[in-house]
């Protein structure tokens, strides 16, 4: 039996990215183990998985070198046959390069990847736009084939129960927050377009414990009865099950974009400073783009986002219009 390691210990949506290894793997090698390496708080994003024999924890904020040790030996004592480094930092550089593993790919960008069995060119923009997940197949293209998979979450029967009463409804989701000020749909902004919503529609505010009080903020700046923040009271697959069943889900270029790709959810996308040809727009059938309508000379600034504009006008997202979000409604 063969076994494999992925390793992708970045942010949460990079994890839902990685995701099409795994069902690729077990295409091609459906009696093999395969395993997936995370940093510790994203574990849940992977629990249950019916294809993922061992999910493998690294706590990267505390005591982080003692932590990469154990865990470089924990992978060493598995013998693995071949390692798979998505993440293009030395730290998972390392733990590819020691593992001992029979062969270790990953991509140029990682500064051990010298050290590597292979190295796999990784090339965001380009004259033809690359998905994020086509990219992270190339790095097991020589064992399988040139075919895309999906990325895919496994909500549980339990995470569907514990949304069972909310699904009961008309609804959409709104996604408000992100990790970049410049990735994030402003809160007057959403508010704005929340209050020209039809008013049988239920609205759900999602996003995690830290992002409640934006989720608050807006709540009580829309005077809307069929409205209710549910960030930091549902877990990541509880959340993908609830976008699986919204008429619409409205999110920022951010994890919960990913999350309706990873469950083929309606989703409408809205691009501040950064543009979709980076590689990481959404993939489910029914996707739909919002951002400014007109060239900006600034735009995109970077491929992740800033803590602030840089020009200080953040036109990228305040030149979006309401009727852009709206017109995405399903009629």
């Amino acid at each position: 039996m063969q076994k494999f390691l992925i390793i992708q210990t970045a942010f949460i949506g990079d994890v839902v990215l990685a995701t099409p290894l795994i069902e690729k793997l077990r295409v091609f090698f459906p009696d093999a183990q395969i395993d997936f390496l995370l940093r510790k708080g994203n574990e849940q994003l992977l629990t249950g998985h019916p294809y993922v024999h061992e999910i493998l924890v690294w706590d990267k904020k505390t005591a982080k070198q003692k932590n990469l040790l154990q865990m470089i030996l924990r992978i060493r004592k598995n013998s693995y046959d071949k390692i798979i480094n998505v993440q293009r930092f030395f730290a998972t550089g390392l733990i590819t390069v020691c593992s001992g593993a029979g062969e270790t790919i990953g991509f140029d960008k990682n500064p051990l990847s010298a050290l590597f069995t292979k190295k796999i060119k990784h090339e965001v923009g380009g004259k033809q736009a690359v998905h994020e997940t086509a990219r992270n197949l190339e790095l097991i293209r020589a064992f399988t084939d040139a075919s895309i998979a999906r990325p895919k979450l496994y909500p549980t029967a339990a995470d569907f129960d514990a949304i069972a009463e909310l699904v009961k409804r008309k609804y959409i989701t709104i996604s408000p927050a992100s990790v970049w000020y410049t990735k994030q749909y402003p809160a007057d902004q959403w508010i704005s377009f929340i209050k020209k919503l039809p008013g049988d529609l239920t609205v759900y505010l999602l996003g995690g414990p830290g992002d409640t009080r934006l989720c608050q903020f807006v709540l009580e700046s829309c005077d809307r009865n069929s409205m209710q923040v549910l960030a930091g009271n549902l877990s990541f697959l509880q959340s993908a099950a609830l976008m699986s069943r919204a008429v619409m889900n409205y999110v920022n270029d951010s994890a919960p974009m990913h999350f309706a790709s990873a469950m083929n959810a309606p989703v409408t996308a809205i691009y501040c400073s950064t543009i979709p040809e980076f590689g990481f727009g959404p993939l489910s059938e029914i996707s739909h783009i919002v951002e400014i309508e007109q060239p900006l000379y600034c735009r995109p600034c970077g491929l992740h986002g800033y803590s602030a504009c840089p020009q200080k006008h953040f036109r990228c997202a305040r030149e979006i219009e309401d009727l852009q979000l709206v017109n995405t409604l399903p009629a």
